[in-house]
């Protein structure tokens, strides 16, 4: 995606964000380029910058007490990483990785601080994002618990669609290609489970899973399955409308947060 397009993800942090405020943290920091496996951020490292990803995806795992890796989460372009270190100074609490050529602006933690002291729009929309996450998490535990794991994949799949995928002729294309370990840490299940389901969900040709990516073929269907006809979740918090100050005002941090 390419930097200044208003089209962002509806759930990441400039898909939030009016045209002011995303033009204020596309231009922060400095770019910079990953290829595919590339480890943006370690867990355990004590460096305190954040990036905000421009284009491609990025897969968020840690390390659980039995030595295996857990995938937390997917990111895209529009989404912040690295944001709690560089908040808190903490040492990281997961490695962000690259899921192929990815595009970001690398934020020093200062550069971060001052931007959200001086713009309180960027630090409730930022919040929100956090407080976003924070729900999700809760909902993986509640489906660990209430559903099978195919109904669970399922959901999973439908919200990495809505939120990152990409609509085309053929279905929506979730470009960041996860393994079968992957998603079955993702789901709380066994990978011999996550298997079988796989292989059922494309031969009901509601899935398609290539190199790379993986296509939802019937999305409609998939969201009957994952029972998210009644169950959906509430809908992104829509984009804050933009502000009347001038653009000059808002460089200047002196355009008031929209109630």
């Amino acid at each position: 995606m390419p930097i200044g397009s208003d089209e962002w993800p509806a759930r990441s942090l400039l898909g939030v964000l009016p045209p002011p405020a995303r033009r204020q943290l596309l231009a922060l920091g400095t770019e910079v380029r990953f290829k595919l496996g590339a480890v943006l951020l370690r867990e355990g490292d004590n460096d305190q910058h954040a990036y905000l990803l421009v284009s491609g995806f990025a897969k968020v795992t840690a390390s659980v007490e039995n030595g295996e890796t857990s995938l937390l989460a997917v990111r895209a372009a529009g989404d912040i990483v690295g944001e709690m270190a560089a908040m808190t100074g903490a040492p990281r609490s997961a490695t962000v990785a690259a899921c192929g050529p990815l595009t970001a602006r690398v934020w020093q933690s200062g550069e971060l601080r001052r931007l959200l002291e001086c713009h309180p729009l960027i630090s409730m929309a930022l919040t929100g994002t956090v407080a976003d996450r924070l729900r999700w998490a809760n909902r993986r535990r509640l489906d660990f618990r209430g559903y099978p794991a195919k109904v669970r994949l399922a959901r999973l799949l439908v919200e990495l669609a809505e939120s990152y995928g990409s609509s085309r002729a053929d279905g929506v294309v979730i470009g960041c290609r996860m393994t079968q370990q992957e998603l079955a840490t993702m789901v709380g299940a066994a990978e011999t489970t996550i298997h079988k389901v796989l292989r059922d969900l494309r031969g009901e040709g509601l899935l398609e899973t290539g190199y790379r990516s993986t296509t939802v073929r019937d999305l409609p269907e998939l969201e009957r399955l994952a029972e998210l006809r009644v169950t959906r979740a509430p809908a992104p918090r829509p984009a804050a409308a933009e502000p009347t100050a001038s653009d000059h005002e808002w460089r200047q941090g002196r355009a008031s947060p929209i109630s």
